[in-house]
């Protein structure tokens, strides 16, 4: 793979671009990490995404760098990478993460990225430039991951359910009032460990063909993991409130037994999505977890109507931001 003369203030700007990125994903998807434990009053809001903030930044211990090389490597063709095409993808997925937050929509920023990589590299050199099978796993996980934490949500509010049928109500409230701390701790830690590193496979795929990192390099330099987790954990800490409400109280009415349930299917989840590889939608995850927790008390807990513009916004995410990463791209040929 030849490198590409990139002047220095070009690689910069697109670095810089990509850790604004990171900041938004963390900003906008800050409501899937806190909604529960904020919707059932077990925290106030402030100090809900302060500890969010600070396991998003733990992450960076718990887990390798398996998602960032398949964002890096597994997505597209490396040898077709250059700066518009980078520049084409963040665009892209910056203009939807604005306009879905602005509407207080939960779309998935992992797969706002993943569309604006695939628009991008497509208005570059067409369809072949595609990594099918990269692909097919992240489009697999997209049914998979809502599917997994419906199904572990539901199943783990059942054997608590079981566990304490017996227990006066005011009693298990006030133990899940504290597991909640715990569940939402982990989930924090399943959203930073997926989430930063798609950034990471970002900036790590363009130092690759800047020539500042090799195609043969195990794992991106240090600097580029903890400018990532860090950018993440700064935009989860100033939060995205208007997603918050949709995602804690508009799909289904939380209490903190229920929380802990929700959070505990979505951070499996993500930690086993994280082990394998797979670059999945923490805003997925939670979303099925939290229908999952509902519905096993009930179907009709659950509002089937605001469950399913969510499916839809999920349904536009990807060719949406492909769609404006395809303009921006075009745009970034002119302008760097």
């Amino acid at each position: 793979m030849n490198s590409l003369h990139i002047s220095i203030y070009v690689l910069g700007l697109l670095v810089l671009l990509a850790l604004v990125f990171d900041f938004m994903n963390g900003f906008h998807d800050a409501a899937n990490a806190i909604a529960t434990v904020v919707s059932t009053g077990v925290l106030k809001p402030q100090t809900a995404v302060a500890m969010s903030a600070v396991f998003n930044f733990v992450a960076i211990f718990t887990v390798g760098v398996h998602v960032a090389s398949t964002v890096g490597k597994g997505t597209i063709d490396p040898a077709i990478v250059d700066q518009y095409v980078i520049f084409g993808a963040l665009v892209g997925a910056i203009v939807w993460n604005v306009v879905t937050w602005y509407y207080g929509i939960p779309s998935s920023s992992s797969h706002a990225l993943i569309g604006g990589l695939v628009g991008a590299a497509v208005a570059k050199s067409g369809t072949g430039a595609l990594v099918g099978g990269g692909l097919l796993k992240t489009v697999t996980w997209i049914i998979l991951s809502p599917l997994l934490g419906f199904l572990l949500g539901s199943l783990v509010m059942l054997a608590v359910s079981w566990i304490f049928v017996k227990t006066p109500p005011r009693k298990v409230d006030t133990w899940f009032r504290r597991l909640q701390l715990a569940s939402a701790a982990a989930y924090s830690l399943g959203h930073g460990g997926n989430d930063a590193q798609k950034t990471i496979g970002i900036i790590w795929m363009l130092l690759i063909a800047a020539g500042a990192a090799q195609t043969t390099d195990a794992t991106p330099p240090l600097w580029v993991i903890i400018s990532c987790y860090t950018a993440i954990s700064l935009g989860t800490l100033f939060g995205g409130w208007r997603i918050v409400k949709t995602m804690g109280q508009k799909i289904t009415k939380l209490k903190p037994v229920g929380g802990f349930c929700a959070e505990s299917g979505g951070a499996i989840t993500l930690f086993l999505a994280s082990s394998i590889g797979v670059p999945v939608s923490t805003t997925h995850t939670i979303t099925g977890a939290i229908v999952g927790v509902g519905s096993a008390q009930k179907a009709s807990a659950v509002r089937w109507g605001v469950a399913g513009n969510i499916v839809w916004a999920w349904v536009f995410t990807i060719p949406a931001s492909a769609f404006m990463a395809a303009i921006a791209w075009w745009i970034g040929t002119h302008i760097l």
